[in-house]
């Protein structure tokens, strides 16, 4: 896919946010849909698979949460919350949900267009050694095709979970820094934990036998994340080992 080049749902029920969205978004040479309640943001979303959405949380109908749970039970396509709803426990919310990434109301035509470029970007991405299947335990991994499956049941995740678990996997038996993992996968830093630590959360739920006592990501705490790979002779290397490369 070809960055500037896809198609966008905005949802959102303030016309002016639409318009201004929408211009922005044609100028820079996407195609843009537009929904403005949550029945018809799920309708739409269904009818015509969308590169990225834009998600208000402030919808009739349905509200973007519900909106968003919704979505993922039928598409991984990548979820940009647009909300005048600041508040960490709400960005969590949405994070919970299944957005891959939050924008807080105003912003800038500027910043828009760079998280939406991100997000596509990360959506884009070929894996390296596409023939790569990686196994542990139940766990297969298939960086081909970007499948999981655990115990040979396919097991749905967003572009931004399916980033993060490749990130762990490829350091499978090294503890990975939170500022390390945010900057790959979010190009942010240490200031917005929430989206890491979500993540993770939403990860477990999906991979682990017993996601209050997990098996495969483990949290150290004060330093960040290490997967724990059956196959990995040395499961507690340093930290520095996996600074920024």
């Amino acid at each position: 896919m070809t960055i500037g080049q896809g198609r966008i749902l905005v949802v959102d029920d303030e016309p002016r946010y639409i318009r201004l969205i929408q211009v922005n978004l044609e100028a820079s040479g996407y195609e843009v849909r537009a929904a403005t309640n949550g029945r018809q943001a799920i309708e739409l979303a269904a009818a015509h698979s969308p590169d990225l959405i834009l998600l208000d949380i402030m919808l009739p109908f349905k509200d973007g949460y519900k909106v968003c749970r919704e979505i993922r039970r039928f598409s991984s396509v990548p979820i940009i919350m647009l909300t005048a709803l600041g508040r960490t426990a709400d960005i969590v919310k949405g994070l919970d949900a299944g957005a891959d990434d939050y924008i807080a109301k105003p912003f800038s035509a500027q910043e828009l267009l760079a998280r939406i470029r991100a997000r596509m970007r990360r959506a884009g991405l070929a894996e390296p050694e596409p023939d790569a299947v990686y196994k542990t335990n139940d766990l297969t991994l298939d960086m081909a095709s970007h499948r999981l499956f655990i115990s040979g049941e396919e097991i749905c995740l967003t572009p931004t979970e399916y980033r993060l678990l490749v990130e762990l996997v490829r350091h499978a038996g090294r503890v990975l820094v939170s500022s390390f993992l945010l900057e790959q996968i979010w190009d942010t830093d240490q200031h917005e934990p929430q989206l890491l630590w979500q993540t993770i959360h939403r990860l477990r739920q999906k991979i682990e036998p017993d996601p209050s006592n997990p098996c495969y990501i483990q949290t150290r705490p004060g330093i960040g994340y290490i997967f724990l790979d059956s196959n990995t002779d040395s499961p507690h290397r340093s930290a520095q080992e996996t600074l920024p490369r």
